[in-house]
């Protein structure tokens, strides 16, 4: 007689419960390897705008654009474009991927950097003001410790900018201490632009030597903010 065999219950709850323990642990190895790929990638990117920054200063007296682009009313992603690896189609900054950050949770969001337009009256200022005109890098004695620019925040308070005339174009920059990762304020104008925990517990910065580093968010102060010290 012949005996057909088969897996009885126990085997099969046996083979699910391994098949579980695996994928519980295959997962979230998955999603660390992506979200480090994720930042690789924007890493990358502000090394490259790092790169056009410093030759757009070599044909502008080594001057690099702050809030605004002196009297074009350009903001800094806008002046870059020529000096970019990545050519923009038709001379439109939302066809270059270089300024978005792939972990940015809105993928329509073209601008995921946002720049350094803090201006100081002195060491002791610890307001400061917006500044729009573009400053001259001599001007920064410790360009390996000033941010440049930085991962910018995503929030209901913040705009979702898909072309250079939309709302919230001119608050691509950082001027308030309100707009620091350590401020929980949600305001338009005032509230908080610097990611608080883009890429783990903190954002990709780009300093003013052009190096790319990440800090913790409590560590990105008010004092890496100042061109002059």
């Amino acid at each position: 007689m012949c005996v057909r065999k088969a897996f009885t219950l126990i085997e099969l709850l046996v083979v699910i419960a391994i098949i579980a323990l695996l994928m519980g642990i295959l997962v979230p190895v998955l999603h660390k390897a992506r979200e480090q790929g994720k930042d690789v990638i924007c890493r990358n990117n502000l090394r490259q705008i790092g790169m056009a920054a410093d030759l757009y200063a070599e044909d502008f007296d080594l001057y690099v654009p702050r809030g605004a682009a002196s009297s074009t009313d350009r903001a800094w992603y806008q002046v870059f474009m020529p000096f970019l690896a990545q050519t923009p189609v038709n001379g439109d900054y939302r066809t270059v991927d270089i300024y978005r950050c792939p972990s940015y949770p809105d993928k329509d969001q073209t601008v995921c950097f946002v720049v350094n337009g803090w201006q100081f009256t002195d060491r002791t200022d610890m307001v400061g003001r917006e500044i729009l005109d573009p400053t001259k890098l001599t001007k920064c004695r410790r360009r390996a410790e000033t941010i440049y620019l930085v991962d910018n925040e995503d929030g209901p308070w913040r705009h979702i900018i898909t072309a250079a005339n939309d709302q919230g174009n001119n608050r691509c920059d950082v001027w308030h201490p309100g707009h620091l990762p350590d401020s929980d304020s949600m305001d338009v104008t005032r509230g908080r632009r610097v990611a608080r925990a883009r890429h783990k517990n903190g954002s990709n910065c780009l300093f003013l030597d052009w190096r790319v580093e990440w800090m913790p968010a409590e560590q990105i102060t008010i004092d890496f903010w100042r061109w002059e010290r």
